[in-house]
């Protein structure tokens, strides 16, 4: 299974290119959206913990995954979440300053390692790179 983070700040576009890089590797992938894991747990806590339980309970879900693919789209504000969702591929949605929440914003720290780094909100451009990539390179390393 290969692992996908799309990860940045609330309203980066990080659903819209997780949502267009999922449909593109169908049917072989599970997308795991940040607010939609929320709302089944009713688990709206924001703090260091609940952020830190967010991160183990999307690496539980893609842990079950059986698909190839498994993208998860979700803030990642600190580099100790991003280590526990263990991400085969990094994509850091670096499209805006700030959000809207300002305690998210003191809270973020940019990624040091990623494998992309997206610049513009382009979702269709860029899952179209993004699959091109990852398919190019999964067909040569097999």
């Amino acid at each position: 299974m290969t692992r996908i983070l799309v990860m940045g700040l609330p309203g980066s576009g990080k659903t819209t290119l997780a949502n267009k890089l999922s449909d593109k590797l169908q049917p072989d992938c599970l997308w795991l959206n940040a607010d939609i894991i929320r709302k089944k747990q009713n688990d709206w806590d924001f703090s260091l913990d609940g952020r830190l339980r967010q991160a183990i309970r999307i690496r539980e879900y893609a842990d079950q995954s059986k698909n190839s693919f498994v993208i998860a789209d979700f803030v990642c504000p600190l580099p100790e979440m991003r280590v526990v969702y263990n991400a085969d591929i990094t994509i850091w949605m670096d499209t805006i300053v700030a959000s809207i929440f300002e305690d998210t914003n003191k809270l973020f720290v940019p990624p040091e390692n990623y494998d992309f780094r997206i610049t513009e909100q382009n979702a269709d451009k860029w899952a179209i790179h993004i699959y091109n990539t990852i398919i190019n390179f999964s067909y040569h390393t097999n």
